[in-house]
C-alpha cells in the first residue's frame, strides 16, 4: 500500500518536471514545421512525376492525330470516287465478260446443231435424189420394154423437155424407134432438148 503510494507521489514529481514551457513549445512548431516542408518537397516531386508518366502514357495509347488541310481532304474525297467508279466499272465489265462467255456457248452449241441440221438435210437429200434416179432409172426400163409406137403415143402427151430426159437415157436404137413414131413437131423439138444438152460437153 504504503510503495503504491509512494509510485504515484513519483510520477507525479515527473510530470511536473516535464511540463513544457512557451520556448519548448515553439521550438517543437518549428521542428514540425520543417518536418512538413521536408516531407512536402519529395511527395510534390513525385506526384509530379507520377502525373507526367500518367500524361506519357495516355499519349502512347492514343493514336495520332492527322491535322488534314481543305485541299488534302478534297483529294483523299476525289480519289474515294474514283475508286468507287472504278469499282462499279469493274463490276460492269465482269458482268459483261460473263454474258458474252453465255452468249459464246450459246452461239457453239447453236452451231453444233446447225451442223448436225445441215448433215441430216444432205443425208435426206442424197436419199431423195437417189430414191427419185431409181424412180426414172425404173420408168426409163419400163419405157424400154413398151413396144415402139405405144411408148410414141405415151410420149405425144409428154413435154418435149420431160419426154427427152427419157430419151436421153434410153438406148439409142430404142429411143430412135420412139422418136419415129412422134410427131414431126414433138420429134424436131425432142431433138433440139438433145442436141442442146450435149452443145457445151468438150469435143476433145
Amino acid at each position: 500500500m504504503y510503495e503504491k503510494v509512494y509510485r504515484l507521489k513519483s510520477l507525479k514529481k515527473r510530470g511536473e518536471n516535464l511540463k513544457f514551457g512557451p520556448l519548448s513549445i515553439l521550438a517543437l512548431l518549428l521542428v514540425v514545421s520543417s518536418v512538413l516542408r521536408f516531407l512536402g518537397g519529395p511527395a510534390s516531386a513525385i506526384a509530379k512525376e507520377m502525373s507526367e508518366m500518367e500524361i506519357e502514357k495516355t499519349e502512347k495509347n492514343t493514336p495520332p492525330q492527322c491535322d488534314t488541310s481543305p485541299d488534302i481532304q478534297a483529294l483523299l474525297a476525289a480519289l474515294s470516287d474514283r475508286e468507287a467508279r472504278v469499282a462499279v466499272r469493274e463490276d460492269y465489265y465482269d458482268k459483261r465478260s460473263v454474258d458474252l462467255a453465255k452468249a459464246e456457248q450459246e452461239i457453239s452449241q447453236q452451231l453444233v446443231a446447225l451442223e448436225e441440221a445441215e448433215g441430216k438435210l444432205e443425208a435426206t437429200l442424197a436419199r431423195a435424189a437417189n430414191a427419185a434416179e431409181d424412180d426414172v432409172a425404173r420408168l426409163t426400163a419400163v419405157y424400154e420394154s413398151m413396144r415402139p409406137k405405144e411408148a410414141a403415143l405415151l410420149f405425144e402427151t409428154m413435154s418435149p423437155a420431160f419426154a427427152a430426159g427419157f430419151l436421153g437415157r434410153m438406148r439409142p436404137d430404142v429411143a430412135a424407134k420412139v422418136i419415129e413414131g412422134l410427131s414431126p413437131e414433138n420429134a424436131y423439138s425432142i431433138s433440139v432438148i438433145l442436141a442442146g444438152r450435149n452443145a457445151n460437153a468438150p469435143t476433145e
